[in-house]
């Protein structure tokens, strides 16, 4: 079978190189168009970029996916199957090219979570499981047809980084099965589940990462962990912001107001809340570097 892959970031590099060494024929990779970034604006290219020109795959880099010298070439790879991982939304002029269709892995048990967070939102909202699902393309986005889905666990205290990298290895397993399975004509597909009790896991935005300090220990804690490390949850310490990557929650009544900053100057710095405290553990004050707490209050001024 010819499969074009299609991802951008690293999430999507485990999958392209779990299929590669499963000996599948990659006649082409499509990526992200190489960006500017830091100082000098130095052309930064994707992961998945990096990957293939290492391995001599062949690399398309369009901006448009509409666009006519684009569906051309990607028409003369006479792909077989086309694998979207981490990617952006497809024109189904793309993706119903290959006779055996596109198959996508998304982060989540679909039907919960369809939308570009799903890793973030499912911690977000305090899951204690969640997993990927391999499904095929259609019109509306993550809704196709189930191929096979894989459960993990989150733990109480996982955060959104190690959750990604869960399901990064757990997805490129998957992805291999799913494409063995669609070559040996073993699979089955499910329709997608109808219901109204479905969770979203819409692209979050910078307002959405602000702490609200005016919620309960838990929610506030959930709310960190899964935006840690990115975006990253912040709030506003000495009128400077403060990213904060790593709480522990305390479980306490006090007549503390929530949103009031604690601390005895050099080994804690906790926040209230409505039931308890947060305890800020991994900060990163406006300029400066990310630091444990100790370090970061031997190196200001509190007020």
């Amino acid at each position: 079978m010819r499969i074009v892959f299609m991802g951008t970031p690293d999430f999507a590099v485990a999958s392209l190189a779990a299929l590669k060494d499963a000996g599948f024929d990659i006649v082409g990779v499509v990526t992200a168009a190489d960006k500017p970034a830091g100082r000098g604006q130095k052309l930064n290219e994707s992961a998945v970029k990096k990957y293939a020109v290492a391995r001599n795959l062949k690399v398309l880099q369009p901006l448009k996916l509409k666009d006519p010298d684009f569906l051309a070439e990607l028409s003369e790879l006479k792909a077989d199957l086309q694998v979207v991982v981490a990617f952006r939304m497809l024109p189904e002029v793309v993706w119903n090219m290959p006779p055996k269709g596109t198959i996508n892995l998304h982060g989540s048990l679909l039907p919960q979570y369809r939308g570009a967070a799903p890793i973030n939102h499912a911690i977000i909202n305090g899951e204690t499981e969640s997993g990927v699902t391999t499904f095929f393309l259609k019109h509306e986005i993550d809704t196709g047809d189930v191929i096979f889905s894989e459960k993990v666990n989150i733990e109480p205290d996982e955060n959104a980084g190690s959750l990604h990298d869960k399901l990064m290895e757990t997805g490129a397993k998957l992805v291999v099965k799913t494409v063995a399975a669609i070559r040996d004509n073993t699979y089955n597909e499910t329709p997608q589940s109808i219901s109204t009790d479905l969770k979203a896991a819409p692209k979050i935005f910078k307002d959405f990462c602000k702490i609200n300090w005016n919620q309960p220990t838990d929610q506030i804690y959930n709310h960190i962990r899964g935006l840690s490390p990115y975006p990253t949850a912040f709030t506003v310490f000495q009128d400077k912001l403060l990213k904060v990557f790593e709480v522990k929650p305390e479980y306490i009544q006090h007549s503390a107001k929530p949103g009031d900053f604690l601390s005895d100057g050099k080994t804690y710095l906790k926040v209230a809340t409505t039931n308890g405290y947060i305890n800020l553990l991994d900060v990163q004050y406006e300029g400066k570097k990310r630091m444990r707490i100790d370090k970061f209050l031997r190196g200001i001024r509190l007020n």
